[in-house]
């Protein structure tokens, strides 16, 4: 392979969520045939499925679709190989998998969201059904340019061009950002959101006492962090000070129980190596890695992005 951006995974295949055109789970990591003529921007890994941003723009999916979070039809159960989704029309320039819906940012600043909503996680309103299987805009962000975007299992979170932060789904145990709200019986309980709600305490620039039981954005430590990443149990802060091994991280990824990054161009993944054949190390094995430990990918190969899924995990590597 010569070029840029081709796709390699490894992990559990549930119901095609490596993209390979097969149910086989891989040991270690293998080049995704459908993208061998493409050029990958970037890859995003849910629960059992993965989104795929090619350069000019356009979504890909693959993987398990029971809830609509491929965002090609309700009645396609699955698919092993990717499925164009959307961009043709509206260029991407992002996307984001939670655990069992997607969402995809344009180039204008519009927030599309599909799959589950159960949890009210798409942030479509009261009237939107369980399972929206096709793209939608989120209508309730109209006027706001939205930048950046992250999917939990049963919540959303999105920044917009000025940095304000918006959260909707389920907001138990404050992962919403807006605080208890007292019951009649004076228990604290959290409200959902059925549309995108703005965190309050997060507009400016606020330094905040740190709580054990925060339900509110509060300040855990003053670090020089770059970037923070949370996995299933599991958080990780990205420092701009000090090295990482030899060489600096570029990149950071968290699964359900591992984590992946990137260093000089090579990816380490350490954490929970699975059970039952769920290896998302891809170190050919299930063997859980306390330290980080380098992926072997072959000489001359660059990795330009990691995602880690819930059972798997991918890179984008550039090849000399």
């Amino acid at each position: 392979l010569r070029g840029r951006g081709s796709w390699r995974c490894g992990g559990t295949v549930i119901l095609g969520e490596l993209g390979l055109g097969n149910l086989d789970s891989q040991w270690k990591p293998v080049v995704c045939p459908a993208f061998r003529d493409r050029t990958l921007k970037a890859i995003a890994c849910g629960g059992a499925h993965t989104l795929f941003l090619t350069d000019n723009g356009c979504v890909y999916a693959t993987g398990l679709n029971d809830f609509g979070q491929l965002g090609v039809s309700e009645s396609k159960h699955y698919s092993v190989e990717p499925l164009c989704v959307f961009g043709e029309e509206k260029k991407v320039v992002q996307v984001s998998a939670g655990y069992n819906h997607s969402c995809a940012i344009t180039v204008d600043g519009e927030l599309y969201m599909w799959g589950k909503n159960t949890s009210v996680q798409l942030g479509l309103g009261k009237r939107a059904p369980n399972i929206v299987p096709l793209p939608t805009k989120v209508e309730y962000l109209n006027g706001i340019n939205i930048k950046m975007a992250a999917l939990g299992s049963d919540h959303s979170l999105a920044i917009s061009d000025g940095g304000e932060a918006f959260s909707w789904g389920v907001g138990v145990s404050g992962r919403l950002g807006h605080g208890h709200e007292s019951s009649i019986l004076g228990f604290f309980k959290s409200y959902s959101e059925y549309t995108p709600r703005l965190i309050k305490d997060l507009e400016g620039i606020k330094r905040l006492k740190a709580m054990s039981d925060a339900t509110k954005p509060s300040l855990i430590g003053e670090l020089p962090s770059s970037k923070v990443v949370c996995g299933g149990y599991h958080t990780c802060v990205l420092t701009n000070q000090g090295p990482f091994l030899k060489s600096s991280v570029s990149q950071l990824s968290c699964g359900w129980k591992n984590t992946a990054a990137i260093s000089e161009g090579r990816v380490f993944t350490w954490g929970w190596g699975g059970s039952n054949g769920t290896f998302s190390e891809g170190h050919g094995s299930d063997v859980d890695y306390i330290n980080p430990t380098r992926v072997c990918f072959g000489e001359d190969v660059k990795a330009l992005q990691v995602s880690c899924g819930f059972n798997h995990t991918g890179a984008i590597l550039e090849y000399a």
